[in-house]
């Protein structure tokens, strides 16, 4: 019995002076910071292109490759059809063009001319219409660090056509005060094209078409703070003619000093 007491004691007096040794170490000295770790910076390219121009085709499948080689997880292209080669469409005919779209095709090429297609890369350099050097800005951009991640998480009602897209954006690396964007891009829509010799095709098959922007034209104001995540949830009603199995959210958040992050998330998950 006087040994059990003796270990007793003995567990009480290493209690306390734990608890005691706890004491004497300042708040701010108990937790230590862990960094976020590292993440790669996808590349949004904007592609200005237009039913009308005989030259895009050509653009889209530059663009196609460079998705093929890096995944389309690393280089999320959106085709805005938009300027002079644009086409709104006819009661037969399906146009691509949106006013939104024209919108962003003036503010980067006001006087319309640099000519079609043209392309931004994380919009971190001017217009470029030259489609045999676009491989050159991705690598370079691939290769850079982003100071923010993104996640999106969509739910989509077929009965009401209705999408909830919840968008995070967590800091990596210091504080980012820009803009979060939210688009829609439609796959495998089958719309009129003029093709390089000439020729009108009006079975061409036209992917990742910008359809709308969600949260506004510019997006809104955020400011993303490293080890912290900002939220925001949208809501969105498809029209009829578009087709939800191949529409997807695209996010990124942007700055002065161009994308600092991009993701693309399918609003209706595919089947295995």
């Amino acid at each position: 019995m006087k040994l059990k007491n003796i270990m007793l004691g003995a567990m009480s007096a290493i209690i306390t002076l734990a608890a005691a040794s706890c004491s004497n170490i300042d708040e701010d000295e108990r937790l230590i910071y862990v960094k976020p770790a590292d993440v790669g910076r996808a590349v949004l390219i904007e592609d200005f292109t237009g039913q009308k121009c005989v030259n895009c085709p050509t653009g889209t499948e530059a663009i196609n490759a460079m998705v093929e080689t890096y995944g389309e997880e690393n280089v999320i292209a959106v085709g805005i059809h938009s300027g002079p080669l644009g086409y709104k469409g006819t009661k037969k005919k399906v146009g691509l063009m949106t006013d939104t779209g024209n919108e962003y095709y003036n503010k980067w090429d006001s006087e319309k001319k640099i000519g079609q297609p043209w392309a931004l890369f994380n919009r971190s350099a001017a217009p470029n219409a030259n489609i045999n050097t676009w491989i050159t800005y991705v690598k370079d951009l691939i290769s850079k660090k982003a100071k923010l991640s993104i996640g999106v998480t969509n739910a989509y009602d077929e009965a009401s056509r209705t999408l909830t897209t919840d968008i995070e954006a967590r800091g990596t690396d210091g504080t980012t005060v820009g803009k979060l964007q939210v688009w829609l891009i439609e796959d495998g829509i089958v719309a009129l094209q003029m093709m390089p010799d000439g020729s009108s095709n009006d079975d061409y098959v036209h992917n990742h078409v910008f359809r709308a922007a969600v949260n506004g034209t510019w997006g809104e104001d955020v400011t993303v703070k490293e080890g912290e995540a900002t939220n925001k949830q949208y809501t969105y009603t498809l029209p009829e003619n578009w087709n939800a199995e191949n529409v997807s959210v695209v996010a990124f958040v942007y700055s002065d000093n161009g994308v600092e992050q991009t993701v693309k998330k399918a609003i209706v998950a595919k089947q295995e």
